[in-house]
């Protein structure tokens, strides 16, 4: 049997990369996915290709980090399905591994607003379904640069950091009302997020001299399988948790 059978879920950042290979699998398990970027050709290919392959998918394009945006996308997904069990939060920026110093005000509201504001508006509204639903499942996609100080630059590892502080409240908060929310963090994984990237060189130097040990990069689609177990009834009693991926890089 499918993990995800007359499942709902809905997924940022889903029009490339490990948002991409989310929906597709979590397609495969049996979920109906809805899709939403700020990228409205991506997610439509994505989409597109779910359906052609049996699976059952809707998109929508939108920006997180914009309130509004988020409670369309809700009532899209509402309007669409009218339920939704499973948020995944995965959309999210670098910021060029710039040190604080030199962190513009635009640089910072841009990394902050997609990486924690847009969770948190999605978490907000996700929550108060969850509750009346009387269950429902938060998977957010942290980073190791949210435990530790040198994987990026000042912005990116605020933001991951508050998004795994968020992901531990919520967890904790609504425990007893069968609403779980854990974290992935992964290491490097082969997207395109530094596409267009303009590393800042003293920031990237300084976030290169603890990588002599990190291992090759994952494929979206082993954060993916991460994703699928912690959406399944095959994880129920892991809640409030961060789970690395990063091949050991930070076991060292």
């Amino acid at each position: 049997m499918k993990l995800l059978t007359q499942k709902t879920a809905l997924v940022t950042g889903a029009g490339s990369g490990i948002g991409k290979a989310i929906a597709e699998t979590f397609a495969e398990q049996g979920a109906k996915v809805v899709l939403t970027d700020i990228h409205h050709q991506n997610i439509e290919a994505v989409a597109a290709g779910i359906n052609a392959k049996g699976g059952t998918a809707l998109c929508i394009a939108a920006d997180i980090a914009r309130k509004e945006d988020v409670q369309l996308v809700i009532k899209f997904v509402l309007d669409s399905y009218q339920t939704l069990d499973i948020l995944v939060n995965n959309a999210g920026v670098m910021d060029n591994f710039t040190p604080v110093a030199e962190v513009s005000d635009e640089l910072w509201d841009k990394v902050l607003g997609t990486n924690l504001n847009g969770p948190f508006f999605t978490c907000r509204e996700a929550v108060q379904l969850f509750l009346k639903k009387q269950g429902g499942t938060i998977i957010n996609i942290a980073s190791i640069g949210g435990l530790y100080g040198g994987r990026a630059g000042a912005a990116y590892t605020a933001s991951k950091h508050a998004l795994v502080g968020l992901t531990k409240n919520i967890g904790y908060q609504y425990a007893t009302k069968n609403i779980r929310c854990n974290a992935i963090a992964p290491g490097g994984v082969n997207t395109n997020i530094i596409q267009g990237m303009e590393p800042h060189p003293f920031g990237f130097e300084r976030m290169n001299a603890g990588t002599g040990n990190a291992p090759p990069a994952a494929n979206p689609e082993q954060i993916a399988e991460l994703a699928l177990f912690l959406a399944s009834e095959k994880s129920t009693f892991i809640n409030g948790a961060v789970l690395t991926a990063d091949g050991g890089w930070t076991a060292y």
